[in-house]
């Protein structure tokens, strides 16, 4: 989710490296698309490949992103292109700019209405409405969150993605978090692979699930048709858990937490054990016995809480939004007339 890149190369600007270390001197990210950093390799990094000293004099930018600049001529040693294999032996001279991908910067600020829970100078958290798309894509190219957060906080636009560092489908509803600037991207993606961020979903699975449970079962991209997931010997793991909330006669209210984050998880899983979502077009069953679920125009799934540790502050936050009024009026009524 941070392996993209920055915008355009750079007026000079040239820091001090006599005394950079990575922990007290961590490079000034808010106008690093106007920087050209000069960094010493120190000392005590000799013998290191290239891309192993490089993730530890810039922390704040993720490997894969270090070493797609250096393969792309953006980090340079002693004033050359070097392969990421390359050992260094300490005093060589660093010299770094970043650059953001076109697919970076395609994406033009829209004036869209966004429903802010949240929102300091290093994160946004967004709870998103069903039918908004996060990232501009095929068919999709403008109407996205990506649109609305150019237009909401401009210097998004100096940021890989806009911040963005996980996605909901265009049709889940709920939070989402945004980072607002490069060192915070970087951290919440570090903390998304130590599967650390905690992201609760409510869901309304079709039929009696028995009991509370666990799917551990990969997810790769469907053999035939390639716009589809399925459950796969040779996927990524993929881990979703599960609690029963409340039992209907025909579905089941669900509350998922989800251990990885593959594209449409939960709804690949649920429908894997015979218990697709309500509504879902793709993975789930077209008559299902009331024909109030049959009706539901899309899959029953919000996200309804999200906690994290704070990138600058280190503290644990936590976020919770009820669910959309469609999917609430469902469950009241099913509950009104079961």
């Amino acid at each position: 989710m941070n392996d993209a890149s920055k915008v355009d190369a750079t007026n000079g600007v040239v820091r001090d490296a006599g005394d950079y270390s990575p922990a007290t001197h961590a490079p000034d990210l808010a106008d690093e698309s106007e920087d050209v950093m000069l960094v010493a390799v120190p000392a005590e990094y000799s013998g290191l490949r290239l891309d192993a000293a490089l993730a530890k004099m810039f922390p704040d930018h993720s490997r894969s992103r270090l070493q797609g600049w250096l393969k792309e001529g953006h980090i340079l040693l002693d004033g050359e292109s070097r392969d990421a294999k390359h050992k260094v032996w300490g005093g060589e001279q660093v010299s770094m700019e970043t650059v953001l991908a076109p697919q970076d910067i395609a994406a033009q600020a829209e004036n869209i209405p966004l429903n802010i829970v949240f929102e300091d100078d290093t994160l946004i958290v967004i709870n998103k409405p069903v039918g908004l798309v996060v990232h501009p894509g095929s068919g999709n190219w403008s109407g996205t969150l990506m649109n609305g957060l150019l237009h909401h906080a401009p210097q998004l636009a100096e940021v890989p993605r806009a911040g963005i560092v996980h996605r909901l489908d265009k049709d889940t509803s709920g939070l989402l978090v945004v980072a607002k600037t490069l060192t915070a991207q970087t951290a919440l993606v570090r903390q998304l692979q130590a599967r650390t961020v905690r992201r609760h979903y409510q869901a309304l699975a079709l039929g009696q699930v028995l009991q509370d449970g666990l799917v551990d079962a990969p997810i790769g991209r469907h053999a035939r048709d390639r716009t589809r997931m399925a459950v796969m010997g040779g996927g990524r793991e993929a881990r979703t858990h599960y609690i029963i909330i409340e039992r209907f006669t025909r579905c089941t209210l669900l509350e998922c937490r989800l251990e990885t984050g593959r594209t449409h998880q939960i709804r690949v899983h649920m429908a894997n054990i015979t218990h697709p979502l309500v509504g879902d077009q793709v993975y789930g069953r077209k008559v299902s016995g009331d024909a109030r679920l049959d009706a539901f125009p899309r899959q029953a799934l919000h996200a309804w809480r999200l906690a994290l540790e704070h990138p600058v502050t280190g503290l644990e936050m936590a976020w919770e939004t009820p669910l959309p009024e469609d999917f609430s009026s469902l469950l009241q009524d099913l509950r009104e007339r079961p």
